[in-house]
């Protein structure tokens, strides 16, 4: 391109196509912001001539709000700062329209400090607008989708549990679901029922993963447990009757099975002899009324729903005044203790736990634990069931 060409060019683009055309609009007042000049850019927003606003206060531009708001509070602002920016406001446009607009003003005084011309500098905001209410309603569509995710979690939470445990006479019982989250479903699950006038079942466990999938093995595990417990008095027959449904229903994949300690009280005099059976499940505690404390050793019990034939492990103890048992899914001892990797029984916290308090009642042994789940707070990043069986004094 040569010279002369590039000349020609650069004249056509003179300061006032440069105002009146401007991508956005352009208003002076004077220092009663009465409009002395404006652009072809906005007259043409607000569909209205330039010569029709010239004269016209700048104030008289903006809704009935915004310019409440203007003398109120952007006014002041530009007196004592000398200018103003990206302000949100709202004009009026033709046919009753309003134009969203970000204002931005400076403010020219004279050698008193006094205003003697205001300009006003105004983008359309209209689809800065747009884009905010999409996404707030985007924010609200995804509020009402976690409330709905929350409260169906807390109805297949619910479904997971019994209504009321049915301890035998004689017999007291007391249980704790904690929830890590509110709006996620966890497997865990405890239930105690009767089974005759002397015989009575329990069971706790915890199934794999989290979410709708785990739910639906822990409503399926819990349903096999209690129908599995009507035909069998035996503990171990009962979890390799579950396993035989978990594989049938899902196959041994490594990610649909559960461990879950099963048991059977028969009354024994004033007590209940106790004959459980685990499957890969945390050993449970028995505190006696003298105030020992021991695991009742379940090693060698394997997960349900992984392995064709399934070794499970058994035991037997007895219950008598004083004394409760206690089970608790991995939720209690997995919990982590401070920002570090130290999980809360690293080093037989739990145990110790109950030394302290033992002899106690189910119903305080469990308060005992739920206190402690409140005190890990996010360090209890799975959910965490108790279930305890005491015999009163």
């Amino acid at each position: 391109m040569n010279p002369h060409e590039t000349s020609q060019q650069t004249s056509e683009f003179t300061v006032e196509d440069l105002y009146d055309r401007a991508p956005c609009g352009h208003v002076a007042t004077g220092p009663d912001r009465r409009i002395l000049a404006v652009n072809d850019t906005l007259a043409r927003w607000l569909g209205r001539s330039p010569e029709d606003l010239i004269g016209t206060p700048f104030t008289d531009l903006l809704t009935v709000g915004c310019r409440i708001h203007f003398e109120t509070h952007f006014a002041p602002l530009l007196h004592v700062a000398g200018e103003i920016r990206g302000v949100t406001v709202d004009l009026h446009a033709a046919g009753g329209t309003r134009l969203p607009a970000l204002l931005a003003a400076n403010a020219e005084t004279d050698a008193s400090g006094a205003p003697t011309t205001i300009r006003f500098a105004l983008q359309d905001a209209s689809d800065r607008r747009a884009y905010e209410r999409e996404l707030l309603a985007e924010r609200q569509r995804a509020e009402q989708e976690r409330a709905r995710a929350t409260a169906l979690a807390r109805t297949l939470k619910r479904s997971l549990l019994p209504p009321a445990l049915s301890p035998p006479a004689g017999l007291e019982a007391s249980a704790h679901l904690h929830a890590a989250s509110d709006d996620e479903v966890g497997g865990d699950f405890y239930d105690l029922f009767a089974l005759g006038h002397d015989r009575s079942a329990f069971f706790l466990g915890d199934v794999c993963g989290k979410g709708v999938s785990a739910a639906t093995v822990a409503s399926l595990t819990r349903y096999t447990l209690r129908a599995a417990a009507v035909f069998d008095d035996d503990p171990v027959a009962v979890l390799h009757n579950l396993d035989t449904v978990l594989i049938n229903e899902y196959g041994a994949d490594g990610t649909h099975f559960c461990t879950v300690v099963f048991g059977l009280l028969i009354r024994d005099g004033d007590g209940f002899d106790v004959h459980l059976a685990s499957g890969g499940h945390p050993p449970a505690l028995l505190l006696n009324a003298d105030g020992a404390v021991r695991k009742v050793s379940t090693e060698g019990g394997q997960a349900v729903g992984i392995f064709s034939n399934a070794r499970f492990a058994s035991a037997r103890i007895h219950l008598g005044a004083g004394d409760t048992l206690v089970l608790y899914t991995d939720g209690v001892t997995e919990a982590r203790i401070g920002r570090g990797t130290e999980r809360f029984d690293d080093h037989d916290a739990l145990i110790q736990l109950a030394r302290a308090h033992a002899p106690t009642t189910a119903t305080e042994i469990v308060a005992t634990l739920r206190h402690l789940l409140a005190e890990l707070g996010d360090g209890v990043e799975d959910d965490a069931a108790v279930l305890a069986l005491g015999v009163p004094r």
